[in-house]
Parts: C-alpha cells; sequence; structure tokens
C-alpha cells in the first residue's frame, strides 16, 4: 500500500518529479543510468574513504591468513586467503544472446563467490572480516597480542578461544550475513546471536543452530529484525553488533575482492584500460557488499570499470533511495512495492544511507529484474554449465543483456564513448552464493526455473 506522503511529497509528486518512478513502482524491468556519477578523481577527491582504507583491510585479512588455515581447513587451499575463482560462461553467453535476441560484445564471465571458502558466498568478505577486526581489538587491548606482528595462529588456541567466551557477537540479516558472522563468531569462541527476519529460509537458521549459534527468528522483514538486533545487543556492554546498514568496517571487508581480482584477470591476460573496459554486474540487497566491491574497483581501474547494481523488481531499495535522494528515508514499501521476492538474500526494503551516499558517485547505475527471469537464469546456469546458484545470485547475470538492450544502456555507452570498444570489453556477473544450499532446495529451485521457461 503506497504512503500518502513521504518526505512531504506525494505519490503524484515524485512520479512527476522522476517519471522513472511510475514503472518502478509498478515492479516492470527498468534499465536506470546514474546522473550523479562523476570521473574517478573527482569522486575519489569528495570520498572519506581512500585506497589506503583498501589496503588496510587487506593487510589484516593477510595477517589472520595464518589462523584461518587452522579453523578453515578449506582456505588452505588460498594460502588462508578467503577467495573465490572467476570462470568464464560462454555457453550461458551463448544462451542469453539466443534468449533475448541481443549480442553481447566481449566476453561474460562469472565471479564465484559461491565457491567463497567459510560461508559460501559474498556475505564472507565482509562479515569475516568485521568479525576478525572485532577479535583483533580486544586480544591487543586486553594484551592476548602485543603486536600486529604476531603468529596470527594464536586464535586458534583454547587461550583465544576461552577469552572471547566472555564476549557476544550478535546481527540482524536475511540469512547470508548471519551464516558469515555466525561461522566464524563461534569458531572463534564468541557467543554469538543472529536475528533472523520472516525471508530467512528454514536451513539457514538450522545451519546456524548447528554450529552453536543463537537464532532469533522475528516475524518482520529485515529492516526489523536489524532494528531488534540492535537494540538488545546495544545495553550489554559485553556485545558487538554487527550492522549492515551502517557498518565501515563491513564495507571495507568487501572492498578487499578488487585487489583480488586484479590479479586475476592479469593471470588470465585480461587487460582492463581505456580500451578494454570493465562491466561488473552485482545483486544488491542493502548494498554493502556491491558497495564496497564497486568501491574497491573503482580504486583499482577508475574510469575503466564501470559497475552496475541488480536489484529485484518489488524491493529496489537501492534504486529509490538515489532516485529520490532520500537514501535510507524511504523504503520500498512507502511506494507501494511488497518487499517481496525469491531472491531472499535481496529482500531488503530500506537502503543503508552510508553505502547510498559513498557510492553515489562512483556507480555507473542500476536495474531491476523481475523473479520469473530469476527462476529461468537459475535453470538456464545448471543447464548450461552446471553452475547452481541461489536465486540472490542470478541478479547479476542478464546485465550485460539490458546494457546493450535497453535505450538507456546504450546511450551510457555512448555517452562515455565506449561504444566502438565492446568488442573488447570484459562482463562479470558477480554470482553471490549457492554452494550451500541444500540439494532438495537447489531442486526445487530448478524445477520451478524449468516450468516458467514452459509457460513462456
Amino acid at each position: 500500500m503506497k504512503t500518502s506522503s513521504i518526505s512531504r511529497k506525494s505519490i503524484a509528486d515524485w512520479e512527476s518529479r522522476f517519471p522513472l518512478l511510475k514503472t518502478i513502482t509498478s515492479a516492470d524491468e527498468v534499465f536506470w543510468v546514474n546522473p550523479n556519477k562523476e570521473d574517478f578523481k573527482k569522486a575519489a577527491a569528495k570520498s572519506p574513504l581512500s585506497k589506503a582504507d583498501v589496503d588496510d583491510a587487506d593487510a589484516r585479512l593477510a595477517r589472520f591468513a595464518a589462523y584461518l588455515k587452522i579453523d578453515f581447513p578449506d582456505t588452505a587451499p588460498t594460502n588462508g586467503i578467503i577467495e573465490s575463482p572467476i570462470t568464464e560462461i560462454s555457453s550461458m553467453k551463448n544462451y542469453l544472446e539466443q534468449t533475448f535476441k541481443t549480442s553481447i560484445e566481449g566476453n561474460l564471465w562469472l565471479k564465484r563467490d559461491d565457491l567463497l571458502p567459510i560461508a559460501g558466498t559474498i556475505k564472507a568478505r565482509g562479515a569475516i572480516y568485521e568479525v576478525l577486526k572485532h577479535a583483533e581489538e580486544l586480544a591487543l587491548k586486553h594484551g592476548m597480542l602485543s603486536s600486529i606482528d604476531e603468529d596470527y595462529a594464536v586464535f586458534a588456541s583454547d587461550r583465544f578461544k576461552n577469552f572471547f567466551a566472555n564476549y557476544k557477537i550478535a546481527v540482524g540479516t536475511t540469512g547470508n550475513l548471519g551464516i558469515s558472522v555466525g561461522t566464524v563468531g563461534a569458531k572463534l569462541g564468541f557467543d554469538v546471536t543472529v536475528h533472523m527476519s520472516v525471508e530467512a529460509k528454514q536451513w539457514k537458521k538450522d545451519f546456524l543452530r548447528s554450529r552453536g549459534v543463537t537464532v532469533i527468528e522475528h516475524e518482520s522483514d529485515f529492516t526489523q529484525a536489524v532494528t531488534k538486533g540492535r537494540q538488545q545487543s546495544k545495553i550489554d556492554p559485553t556485545s558487538y553488533f554487527v550492522d549492515d546498514e551502517h557498518s565501515l568496517d563491513l564495507f571495507l571487508g568487501y572492498t578487499v575482492a578488487a585487489n583480488r581480482l586484479k590479479d586475476q584477470l592479469s593471470e588470465k591476460n585480461i587487460l582492463v584500460d581505456a580500451d578494454h573496459p570493465l562491466f561488473v554486474y552485482l545483486p544488491c540487497g542493502i548494498g554493502g557488499s556491491p558497495g564496497g566491491i564497486t568501491f574497491g574497483l573503482k580504486q583499482v581501474y577508475g574510469d575503466h570499470v564501470h559497475c552496475f547494481f541488480a536489484e529485484p523488481t518489488h524491493v529496489p531499495s537501492m534504486l529509490i533511495g538515489l532516485i529520490t535522494g532520500e537514501y535510507d528515508k524511504v523504503s520500498v514499501k512507502d511506494f507501494g512495492l511488497d518487499g517481496l521476492t525469491v531472491a531472499d538474500g535481496l529482500a531488503v526494503p530500506r537502503t543503508s544511507g552510508f553505502v547510498a551516499k559513498v557510492l553515489e558517485d562512483f556507480f555507473s547505475g542500476a536495474y531491476t529484474i523481475d523473479d520469473h527471469m530469476t527462476d529461468q537464469l537459475l535453470s538456464a546456469l545448471i543447464d548450461q554449465e552446471q553452475i547452481f546458484l541461489e536465486p540472490a545470485a542470478l541478479a547479476g547475470l542478464p546485465g550485460a543483456i539490458r546494457l546493450f538492450q535497453t535505450d538507456a544502456g546504450k546511450e551510457y555507452l555512448a555517452a562515455n564513448h565506449l561504444t566502438a570498444k565492446m568488442a573488447n570489453a570484459t562482463h562479470i556477473a558477480w554470482a553471490t552464493g549457492g554452494s550451500m544450499v541444500p540439494k532438495e532446495d537447489m531442486d526445487r529451485f530448478y524445477e520451478k526455473g524449468r516450468q516458467t521457461v514452459n509457460l513462456h
């Protein structure tokens, strides 16, 4: 149900000022180019964060590599570094081109964060980083560590686990952030509580409980679960709240992906420069993970990388927040959208004001994807590439099609003098999760996608 007045303006006033809102609030798919994007040097000069912040986060994760190899043996192949591979998906590219009758100029790759060690989702990047930073700060403050030059393998010892047992960590989530926080927090020895919204899948709740994490279920949406979790944590001086809406540390943990991607592209002899543009399509919920990755990529590649956020048609919280300039002051529900989607990891009705304001000058635009399209692409990716992703992770896949297919996309390429360079372009759809989904759930997703194809 639409709110009669939003920030002292009626719905009609908002739609008159920004006509695209009428399409968005009808839950139709759109492709939007960010009018506030600036060239990198200007945006960087205004930003409160810099490449030094990204490198500091990278160095902290490197210090913890010795610990991670011990408590999480699945990080051993990457020497304690939490990273995922990239995979070229040429068969899926052909499927997209044939299905949508649109040519994708350049190559299409998938960034496989569904295969990230420890938690199997993009959230592992920021969430694990924030928990580790908190653990480091406690250890230094209380003399468990004398300096950051010590061997961090000591974090796996009983002495450290017994110490952390005196402290609590809490988080509010639709699921994947909680899995990451809960898994590493509990392993370190913290008493972890995860507040989960109604969108969260039962298997995620069961997974966390099996690892000794307390799960509190809220019959409300993501925003309310976070609010209640934050309130409960605030009254306990031993509790630390991982705040998906406002956390700088969470954001910085995500940025490190850019340094890693640069190395991966270099290893594959993939150029990124003025004549070889890079396009990245990132599923967006509250905005922290796509925002952090975008910020990091801009520090690495500047104006040669173009980042687009992807949201469900029923939950375009970042898109509405940016178009209106109201950021986290408005919810999709204010505009009559129900906030429901099969992509539960993106079911966030209100964006992060912190992320939206930091990223407003950096990212190129956004688009929305209908749930039927999500279902169809999930099944198609299994058929074409034998890659199994959860629904939210499919949102980045149609990005390249939408760029070439829509008038707004074509105008973006022309305005940035990219049209003639697209044969040399690299497109990366960021796959945010899927490897942890139980087989029976994935089978249901697949069948639903096949039925969607047959209906159309």
